[in-house]
Formats: C-alpha cells, sequence, structure tokens
C-alpha cells in the first residue's frame, strides 16, 4: 500500500478568488500540482494568470480560497517565508548582476536564500558552500562552460537559463516559471525546452507559458484558465481534444493547439 504522505499535492489551491473593483480577476479556482511533475497553466491574455501566480508566491492576498503547500495552509503566508520554505520564481528571485560572471550570480542567490547576504563578497567569492552548489546549478541549466564569463555578455537565452540556475541553487521543492520563452528566437527557445526536459522530475514545476509548442512538448498536465477560472485539466492529450478548450483559443491559438506534438 502507498504512503499516504505521498499523495499530498506539493501544491493545492481551493476555491481561489481575487477581485479587484468590480472585476473577478481569479474566479473560484482550483487546482493540484503534484510532485516531480510539470504543470502549465495556459490561457488568452487576460485569462488571470499573473494574478494567479502573485497570490501563489504571496505577493497578492487572495479574497477567498485556501492554498496549501506540501500539505501546510500557506494562504496568509508572506513572501519571504513561501520562499524559505521551498517556492522559488523564476525571473524575480533576485536581480543579475551584470557586472559580475555566472558564477557569482548563482553564488549570490545561494547566499542569500542561506541568510548571509551581509557577509563581504570578496570571502563568498571562496566559499566552497556557495561555489559548489552554484556551479551544480550551472550544470544543470547547461551553463557551467559560461560559468566564468559576465552576465551582461551572455545572450537573452542565456540570461533566462542563469535565472533558472539561480532559483534551483535555492533547492525548491516548487518551482514557478513565469514565461521563460518569452522574446526567444526559435534555436533559444527550442534549447530551453531541452533544458526544462533535463531538469524533469527533480523539481516539480508550474510553468506559465504562451509557447504551446514548448508547453505541449514539456507539461505533464494542462490547466486552461480562461477569465481567471480554471475550464480544463489534463493530459496533453486530453487538451488537444478539449472542444471547450479550442473555443477559448479563438483565433491565433488554435492552429498551436492542433498542431503541437
Amino acid at each position: 500500500m502507498s504512503d499516504p504522505a505521498l499523495q499530498v499535492p506539493v501544491l493545492k489551491v481551493d476555491g481561489l478568488i481575487k477581485r479587484f473593483g468590480g472585476l473577478t480577476a481569479t474566479d473560484n479556482l482550483s487546482l493540484d500540482i503534484r510532485a516531480g511533475e510539470i504543470h502549465a497553466v495556459i490561457g488568452p491574455n487576460g485569462a488571470g494568470k499573473t494574478t494567479m501566480i502573485g497570490q501563489l508566491i504571496g505577493e497578492l492576498r487572495p479574497d477567498a480560497g485556501t492554498i496549501h503547500f506540501m500539505g501546510r495552509d500557506i494562504t496568509a503566508m508572506p513572501v519571504h517565508l513561501r520562499s524559505a520554505i521551498g517556492i522559488a520564481r523564476s525571473f524575480q528571485i533576485t536581480s543579475i548582476f551584470p557586472n559580475f560572471s555566472a558564477l557569482d550570480n548563482v553564488a549570490l542567490a545561494v547566499q542569500a536564500h542561506d541568510g548571509h547576504s551581509f557577509r563581504f563578497w570578496a570571502d563568498a567569492r571562496k566559499d566552497l558552500g556557495l561555489r559548489e552548489p552554484a556551479m551544480a546549478a550551472l550544470e544543470q541549466v547547461g551553463l557551467s562552460h559560461r560559468a566564468g564569463v559576465t552576465a551582461s555578455a551572455l545572450s537573452h537565452g542565456e540570461h533566462r537559463q542563469l535565472e533558472i540556475a539561480m532559483a534551483l541553487a535555492t533547492k525548491p521543492k516548487l518551482l514557478l516559471l513565469d514565461e521563460p520563452m518569452a522574446g526567444m528566437g526559435p534555436e533559444d527557445s527550442a534549447r530551453m525546452v531541452t533544458m526544462l526536459r533535463g531538469i524533469k522530475g527533480s523539481v516539480t514545476i508550474l510553468l506559465i507559458e504562451h509557447d504551446m509548442d514548448a508547453v505541449f512538448a514539456l507539461a505533464d498536465r494542462i490547466t486552461v484558465l480562461v477569465y481567471g477560472h480554471g475550464i480544463a485539466t489534463g493530459t496533453p492529450d486530453d487538451i488537444r481534444r478539449n472542444e471547450q478548450v479550442r473555443q477559448a483559443y479563438l483565433g491565433d491559438e488554435t492552429p498551436s493547439l492542433q498542431g503541437a506534438e
């Protein structure tokens, strides 16, 4: 018989509601994220994805509903405590220092997460307790060969890889990826998909992404958000066949849903 504790979702959202005046940005949203999966949330512009992420990370307080992480109610927990218990959000965890190397940037993320932000950086640069996990994170995202390169010399795609490395170095239990392919060309997008496939299973990922080819290539399950409400959750094949989803993606999105492999 399986251990019941293993069946507890990493993240469970129940009946989440968030209003801004007369606008309901999150409308009775419920979803669960299982350990080790890549769970994508997709939806047309204005679907409420940014508002949802804000509530999950703690930047916005829901008007109703609950958020549980590893079985613990974190609905009212502030941002810094959510980070401390293992929730990381890419691209907004910390700023990239353009004049520091890629390795230095990741080591700084480790240092900040461990609560030692006020140590002299000249000493911290020699600290193997920071350097080793930083290099391991760069290897995870395929940037170890660029460890000594200053961040300002990295490409746009490499910046995104670096930001994910900075998140992974904090050893999160849940990684929120907010449009990691934004602004990328086909080559960089393909490289990002390959990298995310490589870390799949090692960390639970909630993926927000407009690139439908990437979503269908990576996701174990997909939730479709429309006007703040989840209209469908299922495997990529379930979502492809869902007529309600097709209708929600009127216009340009529909061919992507049909053609994604």
